[in-house]
């Protein structure tokens, strides 16, 4: 173990960006179960506030995230200095995202339906990361070949045509396939050849006169999201909890 550590993380300077994901996740772990018991009325904690205003903890966040991420960019990849300003950033960047709504929305709807899509680019980014430290590199540039990595048009042609893709899917309204595609080009590919979302800018320009296509499109949407929105709202619950009764934004 310590060897493939060693061979695969310390050795091409992976460590801080481990660190930084190890931080990331732990600081929202770790936010998101004080939150919980700030809410059930439980433990020690209590929310912060200063001459009548609430401080929110994307205020830390913002502050320790600047100082990591500049401490990181003077410390280079190696070294003690890398490694803190690493941890550093991690936790700064875990409390901002988790009020990724908030900053979203400029509204406190940390316990409501929106609040959501902080859990939701916590998630996405934990995986990006993962995906980056696994050893892949943005625009398919590590499916290059030894020959084309010498050649400069290799590899902006590789970059150009995954770009392209990653594109097409986010036109086609798949998001989340569009952000993978750009670690992942195979994602990217699977992405192109399906259907468009309904409402999408694909959808509105190529199924107008296509009622067949433009059907077969709602129907694939409608059994998607029927068979994912109950896992991904129980997954959500677990994580963030269970959000408040709606209400009006900027209430």
């Amino acid at each position: 173990m310590g060897h493939w550590l060693h061979r695969n993380i310390v050795e091409p300077g992976k460590l801080p960006l481990l660190l930084a994901l190890t931080a990331f996740v732990l600081t929202f772990v770790i936010t998101r179960v004080i939150t919980r018991l700030i809410r059930a009325g439980k433990g020690p904690f209590g929310n912060v506030s200063s001459g009548g205003v609430h401080i929110h903890h994307v205020v830390p966040g913002v502050v320790l995230t600047v100082i990591g991420g500049f401490g990181a960019v003077a410390s280079g990849r190696h070294g003690f200095g890398a490694g803190l300003c690493a941890v550093v950033f991690g936790m700064g960047a875990g409390l901002v995202l988790d009020e990724f709504a908030l900053i979203l929305h400029l509204d406190d709807v940390y316990w409501s339906e929106e609040g959501r899509k902080s859990v939701e680019v916590v998630v996405l980014t934990v995986a990006l990361v993962g995906l980056v430290l696994a050893g892949f590199s943005p625009f398919g540039v590590n499916d290059v070949t030894q020959d084309e990595a010498q050649d400069r048009g290799g590899v902006i042609s590789s970059v150009v045509v995954n770009f392209v893709f990653a594109m097409l899917v986010l036109i086609k309204g798949k998001t989340r396939m569009a952000i993978f595609s750009v670690i992942v080009p195979l994602v990217g590919l699977i992405g192109l050849i399906r259907l468009a979302r309904p409402g999408s800018p694909w959808a509105r320009r190529f199924y107008a006169r296509r009622p067949r296509a433009r059907a077969r499109a709602i129907l694939r949407a409608y059994h998607h999201d029927r068979r994912w929105s109950g896992p991904r709202r129980k997954f959500q619950d677990l994580i963030a909890g269970k959000p408040d009764p709606a209400r009006p934004l900027g209430r």
